[in-house]
């Protein structure tokens, strides 16, 4: 049997469903483990390892007899492998950084601990005790590794009720954008909409969205943060910019159509965490929009001069 083989035996029996016992997973499994074809499975080791740039490359590298896999099939081992070794408590993510948001290009993954010494027992006689062990102690080692992540999740307080956001720089701009903004520049506003990396829809007040006429489908493009103010009759849409996505003349030209019915003024604002970050998107700032940072929060930029805030129309 050849390491592939091996290790299709190996994710078997760590319990992995039928679906990832593929060639892909035997291959992803053996890339964690940095074992190649005449490496013995009792020299494997853990390391963090990136999908494209180690696991694909190592597959690439040493396996060339299979097909090779190219770029464009990254999401096809996030989402058909790795998720699932995730959830079989075989795999750690981001274990060099937690507060690593879902979508980060530095995210990481490597064999857990628990784990490797199973693979590492393998044609060996403690093959058969390891085995058993971890699976007497999966649902630990599950519950063990969510409450790691857990651990570092972002919490904020919506109508009452507490939420927790993904870690990451992005959903803390979001929580200082409820927190920090709008009790500056929209005090006793009302926040209507607020997504998440690993959930779109995180609180949403489709009652209060439909009252003024915004319409949400699938297909809907909202932006990150959606507050109403009554009082002044204004909708802040709010997009939190930590690496893309500033209000753009393009996006702007989106979200006008999408709130075409909206009876309130609308004003557009671009949220930084800081003057660094918003250098870098300085030419892509559409006029008559605004800019803020989360670092200073008492100041903000509009952009062209003849006013200072308030809707486009």
């Amino acid at each position: 049997m050849n390491k592939i083989g091996e290790a299709q035996v190996i994710l078997k029996a760590l319990g992995l469903p039928v679906q990832q016992q593929n060639e892909m997973s035997a291959l992803t499994l053996l890339a964690l483990c940095n074992v190649k074809e005449d490496t013995s499975w009792v020299n494997a080791t853990r390391s963090s390892q990136r999908i494209t740039k180690e696991i694909m490359a190592f597959v690439n590298e040493n396996y060339k007899s299979q097909t090779p896999y190219a770029p464009n099939t990254r999401e096809t081992f996030r989402r058909q492998v790795l998720h699932q070794f995730i959830q079989a408590g075989v795999v750690n993510y981001n274990p060099d950084d937690p507060t690593l948001p879902v979508n980060s290009p530095k995210a990481h993954y490597s064999i857990t601990p628990e784990a490797l010494e199973v693979i590492r027992s393998f044609g060996t006689s403690a093959w058969d005790g390891c085995v058993n062990q971890f699976a007497v102690n999966y649902n630990l080692l599950r519950d063990k590794y969510s409450a790691e992540r857990d651990m570092h999740r972002i919490p904020l307080v919506i109508e009452g009720k507490e939420y927790y956001l993904s870690p990451g720089a992005h959903n803390e701009v979001q929580v200082a954008v409820v927190e920090e903004f709008a009790s500056r520049f929209a005090p006793g506003g009302k926040l209507l909409y607020i997504g998440d990396t690993e959930d779109k829809n995180l609180f949403m007040n489709e009652a209060e969205l439909e009252a003024l006429k915004l319409t949400i489908t699938e297909h809907s493009k909202l932006p990150d943060v959606v507050i109403s103010d009554d009082k002044r009759g204004w909708l802040f849409l709010i997009e939190v910019v930590t690496s893309h996505g500033p209000m753009s003349p393009k996006r702007v030209v989106e979200l006008e159509e999408f709130t075409k019915d909206c009876p309130y003024g609308i004003v557009y604002v671009s949220a930084f965490p800081s003057a660094r970050e918003f250098k870098k998107h300085f030419d892509e700032i559409a006029w008559e929009t605004e800019v803020w940072f989360s670092d200073t929060p008492d100041h903000m930029i509009h952009f062209n001069g003849d006013r200072f805030i308030g809707p486009r129309r």
